[in-house]
């Protein structure tokens, strides 16, 4: 009996560590994560973590897929340009995904435009946010 006591109450501990462990844990791994080894998240994947935290319409999905495709179809020629040094492909790649924030913003309702800002000023999402090197401190929530 108090072999099982000690095991649940190890187990408990263990799912509370978890517990307490989770919030603190970025939302999408750096490097691709869960979209694989170093690979940028398709269209499909983009629209869907959008609408999943946005609370997307069906009619604000189908404005912003297009975007989206462009952004992807500039970003891949880009890539795909050897010509340019790594400091000019990623000032036009931040040009690029600016103005198709630029695009999606008059799109959403205010809440989520303020989502939206939120979510893109956070290092490691691939628009405008500074480096994590360089990124102030966030407040802990």
């Amino acid at each position: 009996m108090k072999k099982i006591l000690s095991n649940t109450a190890a187990m408990l501990a263990l799912a509370m560590g978890v517990v307490t462990a989770y919030p603190q844990m970025p939302a999408e791994p750096a490097g691709g994560g869960q979209y694989g080894h170093g690979q940028p998240p398709t269209v499909e994947q983009r629209l869907q973590r959008m609408t999943k935290q946005l609370n997307l319409t069906e009619d604000q999905q189908q404005k912003i897929k297009p975007i989206l495709e462009n952004e992807s179809t500039q970003v891949q020629s880009l890539r795909a340009d050897s010509s340019l040094s790594q400091q000019d492909r990623m000032a036009k790649m931040q040009q690029i995904r600016q103005t198709s924030s630029e695009q999606i913003k008059p799109i959403l309702n205010a809440d989520q435009q303020q989502k939206f800002a939120e979510m893109m000023s956070r290092p490691g999402r691939g628009r405008g946010g500074p480096p994590p090197s360089q990124a102030p401190p966030q407040p802990p929530q």
